[in-house]
């Protein structure tokens, strides 16, 4: 696995680094689309302070990205959340079949059950093909978590669960982003998600 600095900025990333169209397009998509459309409002804080961390897995077999999974579980684990608040495990190489990368979670949710850490932890998905249950592939809804990789999003439950203490009804935040990305032009959204073709951007 390859790592690059908290929230690092387009312009520090390095020309020359191989992964910098990864990183540089999930960067992206974070500070536009999740923070730019406030589909996440608890993502602004951590990220203006460089608390997220970027890891960009080379594995191409499930045992492989359990193993870099689990690495990155430890490492929240010991490291503080003043220092380290969330992590983004991007998949670039595997899992490109969203019901594959479905299918995969329940290996996610077994690591997690295993290590004690059920409670401490849990995982955000986000997929190129994301689709939720009873929509169809195109609906404008499956924008709220697509993004440009499968990505493994690493959640701190003590930290989400203070944010949503202290945030106006969190119950409302799901139906709030449907109406926001299906209220988006067909411009916007090709400029939003310039990975996605055009079936996909509903």
């Amino acid at each position: 696995m390859t790592s690059i600095p908290p929230a690092i900025s387009d312009e520090t990333a390095t020309s020359n680094d191989p992964l910098d169209p990864i990183l540089k397009s999930v960067n992206q998509w974070l500070d536009q689309v999740v923070i730019g459309l406030n589909l996440c409002p608890f993502a602004a804080k951590p990220y203006q302070q460089k608390q997220i961390r970027f890891k960009v897995s080379s594995a191409n077999q499930p045992n492989v990205l359990l193993e870099d999974l689990l690495a990155e579980l430890s490492l929240l684990a010991k490291t503080d959340a003043k220092t380290l608040e969330t992590t983004l495990l991007i998949i670039p190489n595997m899992l490109e079949d969203f019901y594959d990368y479905n299918d995969f979670l329940n290996e996610v949710d077994a690591l997690i059950a295993d290590q004690a850490w059920e409670g401490i932890f849990q995982v955000a998905t986000f997929h190129p093909n994301y689709q939720f249950g009873g929509t169809q592939p195109e609906d404008a809804e499956n924008l709220t978590n697509r993004a440009p990789y499968p990505i493994l999003h690493l959640l701190r439950e003590a930290s989400l669960e203070k944010a949503i203490e202290h945030y106006p009804h969190p119950e409302q935040i799901p139906e709030r982003n449907i109406q926001t990305v299906c209220a988006l032009t067909d411009i916007q959204k090709s400029s939003l998600f310039p990975y996605l073709t055009s079936i996909n951007r509903a």
